[in-house]
């Protein structure tokens, strides 16, 4: 490779990897486990999900429903010991990812499936200028030089629209407004041009507008370079117009998944009913806002049954002594782990008689 490398080379690097039929990932049965002393936890129960070319796929849950988990796998990033991936299949353009070396793994992780994390502020590291992590990843995967790296790091500042970029450079991430920070993470995570995008809580503690904002950055990058997003939330609202599917967990599994609109218009399982009630509507003011009663389970104890059962209006004898159902179709394109998801998804099209309640123009526009 040459000491010095074109704009073009630098930005965006050969990948021999190549979708089939459009297909970027397909996560099959994923199963991890944390070993601790009070016990093993099962954070991942047998997730299975994909996700296609220019698609934005918003994974949903309470804190603690293993989102998260789900990403640091597919990244191949779980601390070993105490996480462990115990069963399943996570393949990349085909290519199974779960039994790649290390060395294999880094070569994917970057160029092909990045992150941004939710915490940027201990996400970054306080010692280096932002701009000097930015062009590492070039320097690293890429080969760049020191001065190309540098200014691909401006240009990639820039991108992410962060005021006079080639001025804060050299600044550090406490220099930084928790939005601009969030930025500089999504200028690292696109720094390789990645074909996946996961975003694990990329608005977690910004304002609505600063929110607002990344989400339109994110959904602008994605058009650009055809990226699948991955979009790791426990906020309805936030996802309402930028997600394609939805995938709902609970416990460590998913629980319900479907379009975007059909979800919003009338959930077919009682935890993604109860997480819809809960937002603010703009057509109910005034108005007590619905809470889902309980707690999710302890992982090292999940109850019999259904383990949303304590937590749920429909639970009959079955939901507290039968495990609940795989994931089933109750209507074309829509799949509910639930014994009584037909009751469930009638019950809803009657209460949810705003399909797109979130919406203050009441747009069916998404995009």
């Amino acid at each position: 490779m040459s000491d010095t490398l074109s704009e073009t080379d630098v930005a965006r690097g050969e990948s021999s990897w190549t979708p089939t039929d459009g297909r970027l990932l397909d996560v099959e049965d994923l199963q991890v486990e944390f070993r601790t002393r009070d016990g093993v936890a099962k954070a991942i129960n047998g997730v299975s999900l994909h996700l296609d070319e220019g698609e934005t796929l918003a994974v949903l849950g309470e804190s603690g429903s293993g989102k998260s988990v789900t990403a640091q796998a597919i990244m191949g990033i779980l601390d070993t010991p105490p996480g462990f991936v115990t069963g399943g299949s996570v393949r990349y353009c085909g290519t199974e990812l779960l039994t790649m070396t290390e060395k294999q793994r880094r070569e994917i992780r970057g160029p092909e499936i990045s992150m941004i994390f939710q915490d940027a502020l201990s996400s970054l590291n306080p010692v280096f200028p932002v701009g000097w992590q930015i062009a590492e990843m070039l320097r690293v995967h890429r080969g760049a030089n020191r001065s190309d790296a540098r200014e691909a790091a401006i240009r990639l500042m820039e991108r992410v629209n962060i005021p006079g970029a080639r001025q804060r450079v050299n600044a550090f991430p406490h220099q930084f407004s928790g939005g601009m920070r969030q930025r500089i993470m999504i200028a690292m995570a696109i720094a390789l041009d990645p074909a996946v995008l996961i975003a694990d809580e990329p608005t977690t503690a910004l304002d609505v507008t600063v929110q607002a904002q990344i989400m339109a950055l994110l959904a602008e990058l994605q058009e650009e370079r055809r990226m699948g997003l991955i979009l790791i939330t426990h906020d309805l609202g936030v996802v309402a117009d930028v997600a394609d599917r939805i995938a709902v967990m609970y416990a460590g599994k998913l629980v319900e998944t479907a379009d975007v609109h059909s979800i919003y218009a009338a959930p077919a399982h009682p935890y993604t009913q109860g997480l819809l009630a809960s937002i603010p509507r703009l057509d109910q003011k005034g108005q007590e806002l619905a809470a889902i009663g309980g707690l999710p389970p302890n992982l090292t104890r999940i109850p019999p049954g259904c383990p949303f059962n304590p937590r749920c209006r429909y639970a009959q004898d079955v939901c507290r002594h039968d495990p609940p159902p795989a994931l089933r179709e109750v209507r074309p394109g829509r799949r509910a782990a639930c014994h009584f998801a037909e009751d469930v998804l009638a019950d809803s099209a009657r209460e949810f008689d705003h399909p797109h309640h979130l919406h203050g123009d009441g747009g069916e526009e998404r995009r």
